[in-house]
């Protein structure tokens, strides 16, 4: 049975254990032209360790007798650099170094982490060197220490830091409208850019021979560079797009394998892919339009390994160890404009478009992150949470889309908790959705939106444009990817429908289920003629035939029409198909109908 690397980011392990691993050891020649010391990030999950434990593995002096059995068979192994196993390997993962407490508290862990790395690495290589290593309190000193005993000693270090940014991120993310503790950790010779400065000399004086960083975003790499500023970033070089992730082609293999293990064939595998691919694929890391879209392989490896037990997907199509994103959605929401800018992204009828991404998010320019739309855009791409989708306009500015249905639904879970805080409320509207779901009956949630969500929903952080506000309040509302695929502006044969709710296929063996398409139209007061009082003073049937209402309310059965008959011919189950008009009348009422 094939053996998923799910969690697991030790090379040694993978390679000795029967583990599936994915060859990304061609791109080893291509790391050492790119530069002695590369930066290079990617979002959370997406391989980057298992990437840095590879390299480690390769370039390991203790490494060499075992070369051939952890390299031979990969494309590394017929013809390695001729740098293999030739260096001591210094590794620091500061996804280890806690961001709780003051800065003394910060300072402490960041320490004892050095130190601990320091100690493991004299341990593992004492028969190398020739002098002892002087492990102090001061673990910047023990690290000085280290780099010229290893000088001395005639050996050469690759350094290797995992996660740079991850504690001086949390500190950010996590200190929300007080950001004391962030300049105190990076400002003027706080310890990270010491640190670096450290690194950075060793470099030049010929005691490091190369580094290699990985992280999130560049926050904490622009408060590096007058203590590091001798690195070349690879993030974004075309390349190196596929360097880490999954792509198309090797998850369809991976699927194969399953399947034939669960007797299914290739209908079956079909369904399956696609399903992954709404869910799980749509990252791109450079800006070239017509690079691989990713998929990200922490979700993958999790969907594959439940699928492999059960031969049926998960129900939950999140995986909980990508559930600390929601938190950077979070972070943003919660800004002073942020609301708009999320809710500016959910409009997929107008993507985010940029001219090029922000990766200065130095001290100075934090203030920016509280309003400038484009800052909070990036920092949303380097999360994770948002890929290069390709290029628009006249100009090829880089257009940003949300890359998958899990982000998506990170997206209206951060604006169903801004506009619904209490978690009574939140249980409520999943009744009504999961009511709705199985009568496609628009009367109980139609009554709670107008009596209560409109009021909430209806301000200035949420008033983009009206019939996105009203389309948003049903996204926030209605999204559950249990049991749905549900998919705003869904194209259907070139026309885009507002919001289709499409039974997930491992889900549609439960009857009880509808699949659902909504076609929103807004009218407001002026519109209409009337008040606020007066479209509140009259009953849904009166207000339904108002002229302006039944003109909208035919524009948006016409629509449907041409999307019923699509789906009807792809999913074959007319029965269960309930295609709904709405119109918004202002923010007081909503007036429906069903096609027919």
């Amino acid at each position: 049975m094939l053996k998923f690397p799910y969690a697991i980011s030790d090379f040694y392990t993978l390679r000795t254990q029967g583990y599936r691993y994915l060859d990304r050891t061609a791109a080893i020649p291509t790391l050492e032209d790119a530069g002695k010391q590369l930066v290079f990030l990617r979002p959370r999950r997406f391989g980057k360790s298992l990437l840095l434990s590879m390299l480690a593995h390769y370039y390991d002096i203790n490494m060499a007798g075992e070369f051939d059995a952890l390299f031979g068979d990969l494309a590394i192994g017929n013809d390695p650099t001729p740098e293999h196993n030739q260096y001591l390997i210094l590794r620091f993962d500061f996804s280890k170094v806690s961001a709780k407490g003051d800065i003394e508290a910060i300072q402490h862990s960041l320490f004892t982490h050095l130190n601990q790395a320091t100690l493991d690495f004299t341990q593992r290589y004492q028969h190398l060197l020739k002098y002892p290593v002087n492990v102090m309190e001061d673990a910047l000193g023990s690290l000085q220490s280290l780099v010229d005993v290893v000088k001395n000693s005639g050996q050469s270090i690759y350094v290797l830091i995992d996660e740079y940014d991850n504690f001086a991120n949390e500190v950010l993310v996590h200190d929300v409208g007080n950001r004391q503790r962030y300049y105190d950790l990076l400002e003027s010779e706080g310890i990270v850019k010491t640190l670096f400065k450290i690194i950075k000399a060793g470099a030049s004086e010929g005691k490091i021979a190369r580094v290699f960083i990985t992280g999130v975003s560049p926050l904490v790499l622009s408060e590096m560079t007058s203590g590091y500023n001798v690195a070349t970033s690879i993030y974004l070089e075309p390349r190196f797009n596929t360097l880490c992730g999954i792509t198309h082609v090797e998850l369809a293999g991976l699927v194969e394998e399953v399947l034939q293990d669960c007797g299914q064939d290739a209908v079956q595998q079909t369904s399956v892919l696609e399903t992954m691919k709404q869910f799980y694929n749509g990252y791109r890391f450079c800006e070239q339009p017509d690079s691989a879209l990713l998929y990200n392989p922490t979700l993958a490896f999790y969907f594959l390994r439940h699928y492999q037990q059960a031969c049926s997907p998960p129900r939950k199509m999140l995986d909980g160890n990508l559930a600390m994103d929601a938190s950077r959605i979070r972070y943003i929401a919660n800004l002073p404009d942020g609301a708009s800018v999320i809710g500016n992204i959910l409009d997929e009828q107008n993507p985010v478009v940029l001219p090029y991404l922000e990766n200065q998010f130095g001290i100075e320019q934090l203030h920016k992150l509280q309003h400038d739309a484009r800052y909070m855009v990036s920092l949303l791409y380097f999360f994770g949470v948002l890929t290069i989708g390709g290029l628009a306009g006249e100009l090829d500015e880089l257009r940003l889309d949300v890359p998958n249905r899990v982000i998506y639904a990170l997206y209206v879970e951060a604006l169903r908790e801004k506009a619904l805080p209490d978690l009574a409320d939140r249980r409520q509207v999943e009744g009504l959705a999961k009511q709705f779901y199985q009568t496609a009956d628009l009367q109980p949630l139609a009554h709670y939106l107008e009596s209560s969500y409109f009021s909430v929903f209806n301000n200035r952080d949420y008033r983009w444009d009206n019939e996105l506000t009203i389309k948003t309040a049903f996204m926030s509302l209605l999204f559950d990817d249990t049991y749905y695929i549900m998919d705003s502006e869904a194209a259907l044969k070139r026309r885009y429908a507002d919001l289709l709710m499409i039974i997930r296929p491992d889900m549609r063996r439960l009857d009880a289920l509808k699949d659902i398409v909504i076609e929103f139209k807004y009218l407001s007061l002026a519109d209409l003629g009337l008040t606020a009082e007066g479209v509140r003073g009259q009953s849904r049937e009166a207000l339904q035939q108002l002229p302006a209402v039944q003109t909208a309310l035919q524009a948006a059965l016409r629509q449907l029409r041409d999307y019923q008959q699509v789906l009807v011919e792809k999913y074959r189950e007319p029965q269960r198909l309930h295609c709904l008009a709405v119109v918004a009348l202002g923010f007081e009422r909503l007036i429906w109908v069903t096609l027919g």
